[in-house]
């Protein structure tokens, strides 16, 4: 699986906040109650919480009850400017009415989207995808080690006698390793995969059975190393609640596309300008590429 289904999406997590907010304030009063008017024009609770769903980006630091002042303060600001426009007419001209053409098929897409593309999308096709997922993954072998570093190869020796004549690995890593990171700790480097530690270190440790230590110095650029085994194990897949949004939106891109895909195979779509054929071509081919 990849490692970047670890991250959780934070875009997102404020418009979430906010949609919740707004539906218990939902609860407080009916979302048809008018709550303002301007010039004779009732502005509704409904109103008043799309507007603080839409913008809620910009009142994320905003308390509720802020965030439905704001709201309502930039719906009065809208109402007012849009008066306005009308009075000059500036409705009336051709780049506005390409842009609310625009606008309208925008909003449509995303009714689309809401209403019969998002609800597609279901726990079970998560939890196919994610078994799916770690299905394909192949088993990554861990190991928990401890070591004792050291500037000499003499020291070195000197502790692996110690340990041969029963001395504790923790105690000796506490008293003799010049690691800072671990030596407080007994040596511990808690569990690691192959390609996280230097080669030669993660050699003699991955060839060492639990319990065993290095019979012989092991010598790296940071010195010299005693390494005793502590554990092997499969690393195990990350949880899938951990995942869950990030595969979320894996699974809806499928489906989005998919529809996409069929609605372009129903209809008849000609790109005149070659340049832009050829650029829309390759954006196809990409994202056909990444299903």
């Amino acid at each position: 699986m990849n490692t970047t289904l670890k991250r959780r999406p934070i875009a997102g997590v404020a418009l979430v906040l906010g949609l919740l907010a707004s539906t218990a304030l939902g609860a407080r009063a009916q979302s048809d109650t008018v709550v303002a008017t301007v010039s004779g024009q009732s502005i509704t609770e409904a109103d008043v919480q799309m507007a603080v769903s839409e913008l809620d980006q910009q009142f994320a630091q905003l308390t509720p009850e802020q965030k439905r002042a704001a709201a309502l303060s930039a719906i009065i600001e809208i109402r007012l400017m849009s008066e306005k426009a009308k009075a000059s007419k500036l409705d009336q001209d051709e780049n506005f009415k390409r842009k609310m053409a625009f606008l309208n098929e925008r909003a449509l897409h995303a009714q689309v989207i809401e209403k019969e593309i998002s609800p597609k999308v279901t726990d079970e096709m998560l939890k196919a995808r994610y078994d799916k997922e770690v299905a394909a993954r192949p088993p990554t072998e861990e190991i928990r080690a401890r070591h004792i570093l050291v500037k000499t190869e003499e020291e070195a020796k000197e502790i692996i006698a110690k340990l041969d004549g029963g001395a504790d690995f923790e105690a000796l890593a506490k008293e003799k390793s010049s690691d800072p990171g671990s030596g407080a700790n007994g040596g511990d480097l808690g569990f690691f995969s192959k390609g996280q530690m230097v080669p030669e270190f993660e050699a003699a440790a991955f060839a060492l059975e639990p319990g065993a230590y290095t019979k012989t110095p092991v010598k790296s650029d940071f010195g010299f190393h005693v390494i005793k085994l502590e554990e092997k194990r499969t690393q195990p897949p990350v949880a899938f609640d951990e995942v869950k949004d990030q595969i979320r939106q894996f699974v809806f891109r499928d489906v989005y596309f998919a529809a996409v895909k069929e609605l372009r195979a129903g209809a008849q779509v000609e790109i005149k300008d070659e340049t832009l054929k050829k650029g829309v071509e390759e954006i196809e081919k990409q994202a056909g590429a990444s299903e």
